[in-house]
């Protein structure tokens, strides 16, 4: 099996070719812009495997996916890459623009165009799976779960422009029969994230003794999901989920942004104790970000009941892996 990522070198990406050059033997070529969220640790282990090939590249470029496509001749797409950072897309969404929608755009169009040319075997085993985020449903009330049926009501840049993406997807399903799955997940954490992402930002200012900054009040409320179950649901979805269909994918911890970091600042006090020092005095609360929702919260019963994917990780479990894992390269230094 061929599988071309895009976004393989990013968070949630790396982490997806990590479990499939680990679980399986299938050959992954990632495709890559190298932007600032990519880090090239996240892969360096597997430089020299012989089912690991890197292009830079960027999806805004059709050219340059098409060239790809046609030398790698894949089995399957799966298509993470992606602008993801709400304050950044607040500042400047023009890069939003073309990559979540005009990228997206371009990748449907080249892999429309081959999956025309493959025989009907080849046509039975391809599909494109689209990553994307819980943040399209908007704001959410307490009690309520985001399902696959929820309206979309984005708030932010980001999170229109990954609106924008699911749509053309599934039009690229209904008008060309492009056969896709989508997939849209909660809140990803755990080792390789950019810093610039709440946990990362609270466990590198902690260790480094910097203000720890809180929007508002702090009591937004987000689910949050350890990135290695994240590539274990993508795994599944990709390999057993039917065509067309959508799967929502959550973590089911529930935490405020207040909880996170006074967590994170509870286990830094054990594993970096400081003499009559606690990390939570580095606790600031700043002005509230534009256009904030207040809570997300998935409902994943049918990815669990249809394809039998379930959490492994706890938040207690994750977010301590998680830390550990910050710290030890910090120790390093």
């Amino acid at each position: 099996m061929k599988i071309l990522i895009t976004g393989g070198s990013g968070f949630i990406g790396s982490a997806l070719i990590r479990k499939l050059l680990s679980s399986t033997d299938f050959q992954i070529l990632n495709l890559d812009k190298l932007t600032y969220a990519a880090d090239k640790l996240a892969l360096s282990g597997y430089d020299n495997s012989p089912n690991y090939i890197f292009k830079k590249a960027d999806i805004f470029n059709k050219k340059q996916i098409e060239n790809i496509i046609s030398d790698f001749l894949p089995d399957g797409i799966i298509h993470l890459a992606a602008e993801s950072h709400v304050d950044r897309s607040i500042l400047d969404p023009s890069n939003f623009i073309k990559s979540n929608i005009i990228g997206t755009f371009n990748l449907l169009e080249v892999s429309r165009q081959y999956f025309s040319q493959l025989s009907d075997k080849k046509k039975r085993l391809f599909r494109f799976h689209h990553v994307s985020t819980d943040e399209v449903y908007g704001d959410l009330k307490e009690g309520n779960f985001f399902t696959e049926n929820t309206s979309y009501a984005p708030s932010s840049p980001y999170s229109s422009t990954k609106a924008s993406s699911d749509h053309l997807v599934r039009a690229w399903h209904r008008t060309y029969g492009l056969p896709v799955v989508i997939t849209n997940c909660s809140n990803n954490y755990g080792p390789f994230q950019n810093k610039e992402k709440l946990i990362p930002l609270t466990i590198h200012n902690a260790i480094h003794k910097n203000e720890i900054p809180i929007y508002g009040s702090g009591l937004q409320v987000r689910d949050w999901l350890y990135v290695a179950d994240h590539a274990e649901a993508l795994i599944k979805v990709y390999t057993d989920g039917e065509i067309s269909e959508t799967y929502n994918v959550g973590g089911n911890n529930e935490k405020t942004n207040i909880e996170v970091v006074r967590t994170i600042c509870s286990i830094l006090d054990t594993l970096l104790p400081t003499n009559n020092f606690k990390y939570e005095s580095l606790i600031r609360h700043v002005e509230d970000r534009k256009g904030h929702d207040y809570r997300y919260a998935i409902d994943s019963s049918k990815i669990q009941n249809s394809l039998g994917w379930f959490p492994l990780e706890t938040f207690d479990t994750g977010i301590k892996k998680t830390i550990e894992h910050y710290v030890k390269d910090f120790l390093k230094v």
